[in-house]
């Protein structure tokens, strides 16, 4: 592992890290240029807030393939009422705030920091981060936000309203296909 340089945007390569336990590198910056360069080599940052900033590449990494996944027929019967409805890029800012003050269970706080939420905006603005909301009744419900990078999303952190977050967290699969229509239409970004 090693400390990056807040000056020049460098990772080490993850291929000689054969056997490690995910982290990398410590240090540098959270600006939008070493992000980007990051996720392009398949890291990311992972730390607590006010904690040195750790850098991860774990090897097997977690893949969806939206065209392996099946949807329930219940959850075939919740969409077919129409009960949600889902856009892309509608309320960034909100589903990464809410993001950002969602818990995961058993834990306080969360590790999306205020320099890596603004970070992610202004990737956004960039047009290189998105988000996906899902809707009740013109109410944000929830939705989740990621890094785009020609057709791979690098999904973040998912947020979901509690009154309905045993539906939401079962739509993972629609979710997942979802993705995988925007990154094919978006086709190769690099």
């Amino acid at each position: 592992m090693i400390r990056l340089d807040e000056n020049e945007i460098a990772f080490p390569d993850p291929e000689m890290y054969d056997g490690h336990e995910g982290i990398i590198a410590f240090g540098g910056d959270l600006s939008i240029e070493r992000i980007w360069f990051a996720y392009q080599l398949g890291i990311f940052p992972w730390y607590n807030p006010g904690e040195e900033i750790l850098w991860w590449c774990p090897d097997p990494r977690f893949v969806l393939y939206p065209e392996d996944l099946k949807v329930s027929k219940s959850m075939r019967k919740i969409l077919n009422r129409n009960v949600f409805t889902f856009s892309e890029n509608q309320s960034f800012r909100e589903v990464i705030k809410n993001c950002q003050q969602t818990s995961r269970k058993g834990q306080t706080g969360t590790w999306l920091s205020d320099e890596l939420m603004e970070t992610f905006i202004q990737l956004h603005e960039y047009g290189l981060a998105k988000s996906i909301e899902v809707w009740q009744n013109g109410e944000l419900v929830g939705g989740f936000y990621g890094l785009q990078i020609g057709n791979v999303f690098c999904g973040e952190k998912t947020e979901v309203s509690s009154s309905i977050a045993g539906i939401i967290n079962s739509m993972m699969p629609i979710f997942v296909i979802i993705v995988g229509a925007l990154t094919e239409k978006a086709g190769n970004l690099n």
